[in-house]
């Protein structure tokens, strides 16, 4: 495991979950794939496992008005599962509001394809780049946007 440790972005839907880790400085959000919520729980703790993670910034699902709902009640059991697995990482919720949205425009800019955006994942996994570039940013500028 190297010197530092990795901060993690996860974007958690009801099929997929993106991820997105940090460069070794933590300067930036990297993606990293998609995968089955199971999955992405394994591959969560290999990295930490190989690179050590330090903080996962999760995806908080508010709605417009700023109220939990359905939804962040599912992340909060996937969040309750990431605890049992990676005991002693830090975990942060983030407000995820606008993040897809925000991915897809950014893919779309990019170039790729309507096709390719949803089937590959694509959208999944720029938004967890988003997510923890957000919280990123905010930590750099000395914010507390978390919850």
């Amino acid at each position: 495991m190297s010197g530092r440790k990795r901060l993690v972005g996860v974007d958690h839907g009801t099929r997929r979950v993106g991820i997105a880790r940090t460069d070794p400085l933590a300067l930036f959000a990297q993606p990293v794939g998609t995968f089955a919520p199971d999955e992405a729980v394994d591959v969560l703790v290999a990295m930490h496992r190989d690179e050590g993670i330090e903080t996962i910034v999760v995806g908080w699902p508010l709605d417009e008005q700023e109220r939990e709902n359905e939804q962040t009640a599912r992340v909060a059991d996937y969040i309750s599962e990431l605890q049992s697995a990676l005991p002693g990482v830090e975990i942060v919720k983030w407000d995820e509001r606008g993040s897809s949205r925000a991915a897809r425009e950014q893919l779309i800019r990019a170039g790729s394809k309507r096709k390719h955006r949803g089937r590959a994942g694509a959208t999944d996994r720029v938004a967890a780049a988003l997510i923890l570039q957000q919280y990123l940013d905010d930590r750099n500028a000395g914010g507390a946007g978390a919850f």
